[in-house]
């Protein structure tokens, strides 16, 4: 017996436990059928064949096991960019978008040049490419398989003034110098209990973790990003909703002025800068 859109988003958000079934089950309805989530409010007498109900379910399934929704439609909306992601990838967060919005805040849309170290998915770098044309940012990553995704993700959105590098941080960036440099680094403890709930499980641990206190790639960063900041260049980093004070301390320990934590939407500290001046 087939059934239509409505009865098979009734069964999936019956079926689902997740905070977010309503909206995940519409997204993932959607990806089966080709289409757009306008289609399925307006269709939902529309009758759906076995053979794509059996694919829904199948999706329901994964999801229902705990595999991401972005990671099952390949897909996250980053600052309104529709980029692919995988396994290979961090899956972009809207705390993220804080960062980005610091950076055009305290910046100008002439000539600049930035770095974004561990780029993932390039959700930084294209967010930050698409609103300055006039910029040349170096997107890097200690993943071949991360930097193709982004490489994919900057050719479907036509931007080209963005350049990805493998490298495992500053390792091959030689002796160039930026005016800023930023980065959403691991942050979390290798203990964190955190690490074995909800998406985070199914994301790659070498982008997720960091030694024992979470701090230790902030530390590095903060260290060695002197040696590649230009006078009067800023350094940008995201961390986790308690790190703030130590994150501000690492900071002011390397020399960095005007110190600031900026919070999140849900009024976390979140993103923590300085100036090399």
């Amino acid at each position: 017996m087939n059934h239509n859109i409505s009865e098979l988003l009734q069964w999936a958000m019956r079926t689902l436990t997740t905070e977010q079934r309503q909206l995940e089950s519409q997204i993932l309805l959607a990806k089966v059928l080709g289409r757009d989530r306008t289609f399925i409010f307006s269709h939902p007498e529309e009758m759906v064949t076995r053979e794509l109900e059996a694919q829904f379910r199948s999706l329901i399934e994964r999801r229902l096991a705990g595999e991401p929704c972005a990671y099952i439609i390949e897909t996250r909306e980053f600052w309104s960019l529709p980029l692919r992601v995988t396994p290979a990838t961090l899956i972009p967060r809207p705390e993220t978008e804080r960062l980005v919005e610091i950076i055009l805040e305290r910046t100008s849309e002439e000539a600049l040049s930035l770095l974004d170290l561990g780029t993932g998915s390039g959700a930084i770098a294209l967010a930050l490419g698409s609103e300055r044309p006039k910029w040349t940012i170096l997107a890097t990553d200690i993943s071949h398989a991360a930097l193709e995704i982004a490489r994919k993700n900057a050719a479907a959105l036509n931007l080209m003034n963005i350049q990805f590098q493998y490298s495992n941080w500053f390792q091959e960036i030689s002796d160039q110098i930026f005016d800023v440099i930023v980065s959403n680094p691991p942050y979390i403890a290798h203990q964190d209990p955190h690490l074995v709930e909800g998406d985070v499980r199914f994301e790659p641990r070498s982008a997720l973790v960091s030694g024992a206190t979470g701090l230790e790639a902030i530390q590095l960063l903060a260290k060695s990003a002197l040696s590649y900041l230009k006078k009067g260049g800023i350094f940008c980093v995201e961390h986790g909703n308690t790190q703030g004070a130590a994150v501000r301390e690492i900071l002011v320990h390397y020399g960095y002025q005007n110190v600031t934590t900026e919070l999140d939407l849900a009024g976390h500290e979140r993103v923590t800068f300085g100036f090399y001046l």
